[in-house]
């Protein structure tokens, strides 16, 4: 069975579970998942019960894909992901964004908690990701190329969409949250990074760092997917602050930005849906 099989099956599966049809699909980051708890005509379902897809075991991420609405916006959230970290190939890691395609999904919100390699940046801010640097040591397109899903050698030029994030601009702008743009460089992990790599990290021009998110963003990108990804600056990385970095700090930001997190992502799925939307 070939990889664009896996993903329609598991499409199908989770399309006969419930009447919504989304076009938006959310994946949830460490210690951000609730969002999709406040879903509206939802249903949930464990990641182990949709064919060929990958679970989670990394703490935070319960491991569930939540078919509901937002504003009466159909969208499919998954509350948690799978990383490198994890054993995981990076094909596997961007499976779920395989399915979200097959699914009938045409734009992605990504979120994940970041490292803030940038001193503008305080503990808890949520900052827009405009570019990113793969430092992961691997690609979801490596292996033979099924053109349905795309070409063999996408662009990658305007990977995060310069709209949608115009829109979340403007959405924050309107609920008080200050605007933040940065470049994402994305790690193996799970170690964290030691005070050089972050002096290393930051020469090169990374304002977040993390474990997450690029293989998704590749392979959405190679669908002609839109991308809109969003951090959460959970800590601030290695060296910035004398501290010692731990993954319960992660989640303890997350939980407390969360009110304002979810408020953002709410306003920018009704603005992506809206007649008027640019």
């Amino acid at each position: 069975m070939t990889e664009f099989e896996r993903a329609s099956a598991a499409a199908d599966l989770i399309l006969s579970r419930t009447p919504l049809r989304p076009t938006i699909g959310v994946v949830l980051g460490s210690g951000l998942g609730a969002f999709a708890d406040a879903l509206s005509d939802a249903i949930a379902i464990p990641y182990s019960q949709i064919p060929h897809f990958p679970e989670s075991t990394a703490i935070g991420h319960a491991g569930r894909l939540v078919i509901g609405r937002v504003a009466g916006v159909a969208i499919a959230a998954m509350q948690g992901r799978v990383h490198l970290y994890e054993g995981y190939s990076a094909g596997e890691v961007a499976f779920p964004i395989r399915v979200f395609e097959r699914m009938g999904i045409q734009s992605v919100i990504l979120t994940n908690a970041a490292g803030g390699i940038n001193e503008n940046y305080g503990q808890g801010a949520l900052v827009l990701i405009r570019d990113h640097i793969n430092l992961q040591g691997c690609n979801p397109l490596v292996g033979p190329n099924d053109e349905r899903f795309g070409p063999r050698f996408p662009d990658m030029s305007f990977a995060y969409s310069k709209k949608l994030r115009h829109m979340a601009r403007e959405e924050a702008g309107e609920l008080g949250i200050a605007q933040h743009e940065g470049v994402y460089v994305g790690l193996l992990g799970p170690s964290y990074e030691t005070p050089a790599e972050i002096r290393y990290l930051r020469t090169i021009g990374a304002d977040l760092v993390g474990m997450s998110t690029i293989a998704e963003v590749i392979a959405a990108r190679q669908m002609s997917m839109e991308v809109l990804a969003i951090s959460c600056v959970t800590n601030m990385a290695a060296g910035i602050l004398d501290l010692v970095l731990s993954h319960s700090e992660v989640m303890e930001t997350g939980e407390r930005v969360g009110e304002q997190f979810e408020a953002l992502l709410r306003a920018i799925i009704t603005r992506m849906c809206s007649p008027q939307a640019d």
